[in-house]
């Protein structure tokens, strides 16, 4: 059983919140007071004087499911702790897994990935991040982004799954529970150099993404390619350089006709 233990009204209310919406059963009492007996662990804030002979969770002000799921963790006796799998993308799935269960999903932005991975393995110095194969530019940013996490690189084959009726728009998240779930290789960055394919790709892109139908030029689709640059900064770049450029020879051009023989 679980038993809630703290004077943090903030923590108490949204940790109790979590366990109602979960049908988890519990109970609470100050901290201090005599556990009841069948307790498992204790979640309590991280400034609660807790001294008991059972496994405590601490829940800090804005992270109480993350709490919330490592006591569940606890509470069925699993061993394996933090799993993150990516499956890289311009809109990546991300699925966290505690104690070998799905306990949360996301798909967001390329650019956000990694900042929620952050959020999910928060003070778990044991947690694994492992990142597909696939989409190599996007993967290597996501990996740089990681920064000290542990990361592997995952190979991806066979984690697509077949999608039937109704389950549209779930492949990316479903093959990032597939990815946490495959032991990969344990990699500190990844560097690859965009192909003349990919870089195509990224041009072609800069002309559906602005009105005028502008092409950037093969540099700045590489640096978007490889993460250096949004499609929308590399557009901003290419306006100001091509449309200066033409200000300044109109501007010549009137100064030629202006000369006197």
């Amino acid at each position: 059983m679980i038993v809630v233990a703290t004077a943090d009204f903030e923590v108490y209310h949204e940790v109790v919140g979590e366990l109602r919406d979960r049908d988890v059963a519990f109970t609470t009492v100050e901290p201090g007071d005599p556990l009841p007996a069948g307790t498992d662990v204790v979640v309590a804030a991280s400034d609660d004087d807790v001294d008991v002979d059972v496994p405590v969770v601490r829940a800090d002000p804005g992270r109480e499911r993350l709490a919330v799921e490592r006591a569940l963790s606890r509470l069925r006796g699993d061993a394996t702790g933090t799993v993150v799998g990516v499956d890289p993308g311009t809109q990546p799935g991300v699925a966290v897994l505690r104690g070998g269960m799905v306990v949360a999903a996301f798909q967001v932005p390329v650019e956000d990935a990694a900042e929620v991975v952050h959020d999910e393995v928060a003070g778990d110095e044991d947690a694994v991040v492992r990142v597909g194969d696939g989409a190599r530019m996007a993967g290597a940013r996501i990996i740089e982004d990681l920064g000290d996490a542990t990361v592997e690189l995952v190979d991806e084959t066979g984690t697509t799954p077949h999608l039937g009726s109704g389950a549209r728009g779930m492949g990316d998240v479903l093959a990032a529970v597939n990815i946490a779930l495959t032991p990969g290789e344990a990699v500190e960055g990844r560097s690859v150099e965009p192909t003349e394919g990919e870089i195509e790709v990224v041009k072609a892109r800069s002309r559906e993404a602005s009105e005028e139908n502008r092409t950037i030029t093969a540099d700045l689709a590489r640096r978007v390619a490889a993460g250096q640059l949004t499609l929308e900064e590399a557009l901003a770049e290419h306006r100001a350089d091509v449309d200066g450029s033409e200000t300044a020879g109109d501007e010549a051009s009137e100064d030629d006709d202006g000369e006197q023989p």
